[in-house]
C-alpha cells in the first residue's frame, strides 16, 4: 500500500470521527433505569448503534483477552484499507496457522472479499494472517493499522498484537470498546453484509468443489432480527460473543466476554434493550428552529418512556460570517439536564447536501471550531461524491 493511499484512508477515518453530528455524553447509572436482566459474563455491554448510548454494562471497561472478537477490527481495517477485488496470496505464515481455519493452501490466491467471509463466518486464523500480510505489508504493519484505528475511535481500553486473536501478552479489549467498534463497523455496508451472511460459497482452486462456509454465529438462526456479528474462544479468554439485531428500525449490539451462557444472555439483553429503550427521533434534519435556522442533521436517541419527557434543547447561535457557509451554531440536546448531543444548525436555505456515502458516526469529543467544520464539509463532499 502506498503512503498516499494510507494517508487518504487515515484522513477519511478522521473526518468520519470528527464530523460534528452527535456528541454523546458519558452514560451514568440512574435509579429510574429499568431493572436489567443481568448476565453470566465476566464483562458485558449493550449499546444502541444509532445513538451510541450504552444501555447496560457490567465491568464494561475491564481490559480482557477477547479471542476471535479481534477479527471485527481485522475486518473493518481490511475493508477500509484494501480493495475487495484484490487477490490475496497465502504465504507461509498463514498456511497451517494454528486454531480455527478455513484450510487455505500455501500459495493459494483468493479475493479479499472471500477471505473476509472466511474470516468472519468460520473465524479462519489462516485468513486473518493472509489478509494482514496483504493489506498491511506484514502482520506487524497491519497490527499498527489496527491500533491506529482503535486510537481514532477512542477505544481507550484496547490494544492489539495480532489480527486473529490467539492469546498474546498485551492483546486485549473491553466489552464497551468492542460494542463501540462494532457499532462503527456496522455503518459500513460491506462489513454489515458479511457478518449477517449465514452461508457463503467461494471458488476453490485446489478441489473440484467450492468452499462452503456456514456461519458459527447461532444468533442468526435463533433470534428474530439478528444480523451479526462474531463468536470467539480461547482457553484463556473462554467463550466470547458479539451479537447484533435490528427491530423496528433500531439496531442493538451486545458484547459478552467469558460467558458460559452467552446465547441465552444475548437473547435476554437484546430483549431488554428493545423492550425498554426504543430509538426516538428527537430532531429531524432540516427541521425549523428559532431565529431562522434549521437543524443540520437528525438526532435519534434510545430512551425509556419516562426519559422521553425529560428531553431539553438549547440553541447556541454565533455571528454569521462568510467562512461559516451558512452554519449558525449548535443545538444542544439534554436528557434530564445532562448533555447527550450537539448538532449543527444552519441558516434557512443554506443546509448543505448529504454526501452519498454519508455515515452517521457518533463522537465522544467536543465540537470543533467553525473553520474546521467548514473544512470538513468541503473535504467530505470531495471524498464521498459519486457512487
Amino acid at each position: 500500500m502506498t503512503s498516499k493511499i494510507r494517508f487518504i484512508s487515515l484522513l477519511t477515518s478522521c473526518l468520519l470521527l470528527l464530523y460534528p453530528l452527535a456528541v454523546q455524553a458519558e452514560e451514568q447509572e440512574k435509579p429510574n433505569r429499568p431493572q436489567s436482566p443481568g448476565d453470566h459474563a465476566q464483562a458485558a455491554a449493550l449499546l444502541d448503534v444509532a445513538s451510541g448510548r450504552v444501555l447496560y454494562e457490567h465491568h464494561g471497561n475491564e481490559e480482557l483477552p477477547i479471542a476471535s472478537l479481534t477479527k471485527i477490527m481485522t475486518a473493518i481495517v481490511a475493508i477500509e484499507h484494501g480493495r475487495l477485488s484484490d487477490k490475496v496470496k497465502v504465504g507461509r505464515a498463514a498456511f497451517g496457522k494454528e486454531g480455527s481455519s478455513i484450510y487455505l493452501h500455501l500459495g493459494e490466491e483468493m479475493t479479499l472479499e472471500n477471505m473476509l467471509f472466511g474470516l468472519m463466518l468460520r473465524s479462519g486464523n489462516d485468513a486473518a494472517t493472509a489478509i494482514a500480510e496483504h493489506v498491511g505489508g506484514s502482520e506487524e504493519g497491519f497490527v499498527r493499522l489496527m491500533n491506529e484505528k482503535a486510537a481514532l475511535l477512542g477505544l481507550n481500553h484496547s490494544q492489539f498484537q495480532n489480527p486473529h486473536g490467539l492469546d498474546a501478552k498485551n492483546h486485549y479489549s473491553s466489552a464497551v470498546d468492542l460494542a463501540k467498534l462494532t457499532a462503527y463497523a456496522m455503518h459500513n455496508p460491506d462489513f454489515k453484509e458479511i457478518v449477517k451472511t449465514q452461508v457463503k460459497q467461494a471458488p476453490n482452486p485446489n478441489d473440484p468443489w467450492d468452499y462452503k462456509w456456514i456461519n458459527k454465529n447461532k444468533m442468526l438462526r435463533f433470534y428474530e432480527g439478528a444480523d451479526g456479528v462474531k463468536t470467539g474462544y480461547t482457553k484463556i479468554a473462554r467463550r466470547c460473543l458479539v451479537s447484533s439485531a435490528t427491530r423496528n428500525g433500531q439496531q442493538l449490539v451486545v458484547v459478552t466476554i467469558n460467558d458460559g451462557d452467552d446465547w441465552n444472555d444475548h437473547r435476554r439483553l437484546l430483549d431488554y434493550g428493545f423492550g425498554h429503550f426504543p430509538l426516538v427521533e428527537i430532531i429531524k434534519r432540516g427541521q425549523s428552529l428559532h431565529s431562522g435556522v434549521v437543524s443540520g442533521t437528525s438526532f435519534k436517541y434510545a430512551l425509556t418512556s419516562e426519559e422521553s419527557g425529560q428531553i431539553g434543547k438549547k440553541l447556541v447561535l454565533q455571528e454569521e460570517n462568510e467562512l461559516s457557509f451558512g452554519r449558525r451554531g449548535e443545538l444542544h440536546i439534554m436528557l434530564d439536564q445532562q448533555l447527550i448531543g450537539k448538532i449543527p444548525v444552519y441558516k434557512r436555505g443554506s443546509l448543505p447536501p448529504v454526501p452519498k456515502r454519508y455515515q452517521q458516526v457518533y463522537s465522544s469529543g467536543s465540537m470543533r471550531p467553525d473553520w474546521f467544520t467548514s473544512f470538513q464539509h468541503a473535504l467530505r463532499s470531495l471524498l464521498f461524491s459519486g457512487d
